[in-house]
């Protein structure tokens, strides 16, 4: 923060400046596009630009349209993540999925025949999360789709968390790519279980329907290394946390993760509905929506505010 700025709270600070930081990156939002590869996410509104950000007292700042509901898609893979190693472990988590970024496309399944042991990359790729799909808890596919909207919502402190079924029946009809991954994964021994099954955990998850409010209180748990700083109550231990907020860094924002580390520097998440979850470690949760895409698959206006939020309120970690 400027020493301008030191003598008004960040609140305020924030309050008054946040709706004209928001309208200025808003107007980026016609140069990018609304994602189409799922049909049904093809309806969003291309000029919708909202952001909510709460801290650890649950005060909270909003501005534009945070207010509309659109699909975890991507941001989802955190959460499995921490509930597969929640379940498993780090030894069985990370003898099916690596550790490193890959440089590829979200969906591409290129290495996982190039690089041994064929392993997917890592947890944030389409390939690793439904290799982690196939490791949540649970005796059938619905009881571990439970499990893991359960967990969403003990997060989101929202108990009517749900799926938005449009979306999630379109992600099925649309998914040859993400079904090819799977039957590879299988036959590579990655994957266990019926492949059907998991990719239905992984296309339910995905299509959980949350407004910026919710993710906002999600990436606080996060903010605060697993302990919802609301009530208390440890949700995850510190460390897998720390190693979700790794690959956040490192591969949360798609092939643009080391450019959105140096502009922005903040751990985050993005989808291809336009959302993206991050955070200002011990501070507070942040969640952002705008439809708009640029072509790395993030949202062009979310990621400019966010980058004027880190310059003007001196955020970035690095």
């Amino acid at each position: 923060m400027t020493q301008a700025h030191s003598h008004e709270s960040e609140l305020d600070l924030l309050k008054r400046q946040l709706p004209i930081w928001l309208a200025s990156s808003k107007e980026l939002c016609l140069e990018g596009k609304v994602a189409s590869y799922i049909p049904e996410l093809s309806k969003a509104p291309q000029e919708a630009l909202g952001i909510h950000i709460i801290d650890q007292a649950g005060h909270s700042v909003t501005a534009g349209d945070s207010g509309l509901t659109f699909t975890m898609q991507s941001i989802s893979k955190v959460f499995t993540l921490l509930l597969a190693l929640m379940d498993n472990g780090e030894d069985v988590v990370f003898d099916k999925v690596g550790m490193e970024p890959t440089g590829d496309n979200f969906n591409s399944m290129l290495k996982l025949e190039l690089v041994q042991p064929g392993i997917p990359f890592n947890p944030l790729i389409n390939a690793g999360a439904i290799a982690i799909s196939s490791l949540i808890a649970g005796g059938t596919s619905e009881e571990k789709s439970e499990r893991t909207l359960q967990f969403f919502r003990k997060l989101a402190r929202n108990d009517s968390l749900s799926y938005d079924m449009a979306v999630y029946r379109s992600e099925a009809e649309s998914a040859d790519l993400n079904r090819s991954m799977a039957y590879f994964l299988k036959d590579n021994g990655v994957l266990k279980g019926n492949v059907n099954e998991v990719l239905d955990i992984y296309f339910r998850h995905c299509s959980i329907s949350v407004t910026c409010a919710d993710l906002a209180r999600m990436a606080l748990v996060l903010a605060y290394n697993g302990t919802d700083p609301l009530t208390g109550v440890n949700l995850i231990p510190r460390r897998y946390v720390q190693i979700a907020k790794t690959f956040m860094v490192t591969c949360g924002m798609y092939n643009a993760s080391g450019e959105f580390a140096i502009e922005v520097g903040l751990p985050a998440k993005s989808g291809v509905a336009g959302g993206i979850l991050t955070m200002v470690p011990g501070r507070y949760g942040i969640g952002v929506i705008g439809p708009s895409l640029n072509p790395k698959g993030n949202s062009i206006a979310g990621v400019h505010v966010l980058e004027t939020l880190s310059r003007e309120m001196d955020w970035s970690l690095f």
